[in-house]
């Protein structure tokens, strides 16, 4: 791998409780076997369009499969009705805001990404624009807009 070559994180609601997801955890997460964290809330699920780049490599670093394996996943559990696809995103900032505003998110960006959200979190305090999309009852945590999970093997 190459210096050029970005980081993924997983990131979720600033509310998620879990900080740490072993691989396979995160694979039952997106293949929408576990629909709930540790502490009963529900989690919602959002990825980039499928042929994203940032998506693809998702796929294949983060859950070792192939993208068109997870939308063979997600198409047998929709089709058959016995669950829900994710919710896909056009984009990293959209996918930010959706897991800021959705209490049980997890996502995946980009870490030049989440640089830019912890620069823009100092001036958080000053500025109305993304706060004003918060709910009356959140408030940036100590953590910040989004928490950052560590993935083990």
């Amino acid at each position: 791998m190459t210096s050029q070559v970005s980081a993924i994180e997983v990131v979720t609601h600033p509310q998620v409780v879990e900080s740490n997801l072993t691989k396979s955890q995160l694979r039952r997460i997106y293949t929408m076997r576990q629909l709930r964290w540790s502490d009963n809330s529900a989690i919602s699920v959002f990825v980039l369009p499928s042929q994203h780049k940032l998506h693809k490599r998702f796929a294949k670093e983060k859950l070792q499969i192939f993208p068109y394996q997870l939308n063979r996943i997600w198409h047998k559990l929709t089709y058959s009705g016995l669950g829900v696809a994710p919710t896909i995103v056009a984009s990293e900032q959209e996918l930010i805001q959706a897991i800021i505003k959705t209490p049980g998110a997890i996502g995946y960006i980009d870490d030049k990404t989440l640089i830019k959200i912890k620069q823009s979190e100092i001036t958080i305090s000053h500025r109305n624009i993304d706060v004003a999309d918060m709910e009356d009852n959140q408030q940036v945590s100590s953590k910040g807009v989004v928490n950052v999970v560590k993935i083990k093997d």
